[in-house]
């Protein structure tokens, strides 16, 4: 538990130190000799993020500076035109010439993982680094990170600093609601969580506002087993401009309902990754075949990484009804929230009159990952048939706009086959 309190004028001999916590700079001074970390004042309990502030006096305040680059605002409150006092907190740490310094660890969250993005805005600037590691996505000792391309820059650590003392981590992420933040999390929080473990640790993004906090809610949520709206409440107490964009608190979410940490196994996960293939698509970009999952049909090549382990495993597989080719796994199959059958589709039904029941329908397809067997897809179509590779025999139907499953639930975009057009079978 990390105590947290702000500087005051308790004295000319008062030293000023600063912990960081979730993100944010918090200043206290205390009585102390120089160059050594005071012991804190006996601590009273806070309502936010478990964080104990020290002394009773009415004249202490908590005052807070996020780190990032600030923008002046015309009808600033008086607690953002304090902060403006220290627009380059990311620069101070990485300057800092003290025999102690207050940060051993950054954690950058940018555009650029280049430390140039942050010493531009003060011409003549330059901070030593020295780069220790460069971790590419699909490259030797990457995780997996299922919806990055191979050779995407993930992150870069590197020495930095005066007496390249402080260990820097470089994240490459805009600030933009398409952006994928998941993949990027898992390494950040064991960073953050490692920092922790011998000194204090300062992250930060361009304005101090999104990127940051979104990482220090997951880094809450995660360390305190709270929900989102639970840690994003507490974070906002101690900063009111903590807002993550909207695309970053749904992953958060997903962050959540997947325990706390990015399963690339989950269904959650798959429809992420699915939303994301649609996106780009949308967009114009090329869809690589890193996008599209294994060919279940095919046997993994000796001594590879698909190799299936030696456990016994049962799994259900679905094979073409006519050659009995297998065509998906229940691992490739991407669930959907049921829709409310048949009224969804009476907007179709206008010109003819009819009616329909309220009887709850099963779905009478499946809707899968895009596979590599699926040629009309890697080939670039809108939409399409889905034959199957071996017999061609019509299994589905893939729509990048989606398909309606006649539970009344829409899909987007949808890789569906027919359960009449399968068998199904345990392998």
């Amino acid at each position: 538990m990390a105590v947290l309190a702000d500087a005051d004028d308790t004295g000319s001999d008062a030293a000023c130190f600063a912990l960081v916590l979730s993100g944010v700079f918090l200043l206290r001074s205390s009585p102390t000799a120089a160059g050594a970390l005071p012991s804190p004042p006996t601590p009273r309990k806070a309502p936010a993020l478990g964080i104990q502030t020290g002394g009773s006096s009415s004249t202490r305040r908590i005052s807070l500076i996020l780190t990032g680059r600030f923008r002046r605002r015309r009808h600033a409150a008086p607690r953002s035109r304090a902060a403006l006092l220290r627009r380059h907190d990311a620069i101070a740490a990485l300057t800092d010439s003290s025999s102690t310094p207050t940060f051993t660890h950054v954690l950058s969250v940018v555009s650029s993982a280049s430390i140039s993005f942050i010493t531009d805005c003060r011409p003549g600037l330059a901070i030593p680094a020295e780069e220790v590691r460069r971790v590419v996505a699909g490259g030797e000792g990457a995780p997996p990170a299922a919806a990055v391309p191979p050779g995407t820059l993930m992150r870069v650590v590197e020495r930095a600093g005066d007496g390249l003392r402080v260990t820097r981590m470089a994240v490459p992420l805009r600030d933009t609601e398409v952006e994928n933040l998941l993949d990027h999390l898992e390494p950040c929080l064991d960073f953050v969580d490692e920092g922790r473990k011998v000194g204090n640790v300062l992250v930060h993004c361009f304005a101090g506002v999104s990127r940051s906090a979104s990482i220090v809610v997951a880094y809450l949520m995660r360390l305190e087993q709270k929900s989102l709206e639970e840690a994003l409440e507490s974070l906002k107490e101690i900063s009111e401009s903590a807002c993550p964009n909207d695309g970053f608190l749904e992953q958060l979410k997903l962050f959540e309902e997947m325990g706390f940490r990015v399963d690339t196994s989950s269904p959650l996960y798959k429809i992420f990754r699915l939303k994301l293939l649609g996106q780009s698509y949308k967009f114009g970009e090329k869809i690589g075949s890193y996008m599209f999952q294994d060919d279940p049909g095919l046997s993994p090549l000796p001594g590879s990484c698909q190799d299936p382990p030696k456990i016994e495993q049962h799994k259900i597989a679905y094979r073409c009804r006519k050659c009995r080719r297998i065509v998906a796994v229940e691992d490739n199959v991407i669930s959907h929230v049921p829709g409310e059958g048949e009224s969804c589709f009476d907007w179709n039904r206008r010109k003819s009159g009819g009616s329909y029941s309220n009887k709850e329908q099963d779905c009478s397809s499946l809707f899968i990952e895009p596979l590599k067997w699926m040629t009309p897809v890697e080939e670039g179509a809108l939409e399409g048939k889905l034959s199957c590779i071996h017999c061609g025999a019509r299994l589905g139907y893939f729509n990048w706009s989606g398909i309606q499953c006649n539970c009344g639930s829409w899909v987007t975009p949808a890789f569906q086959i027919g359960k009449s057009k399968v068998d199904i079978s345990t392998i």
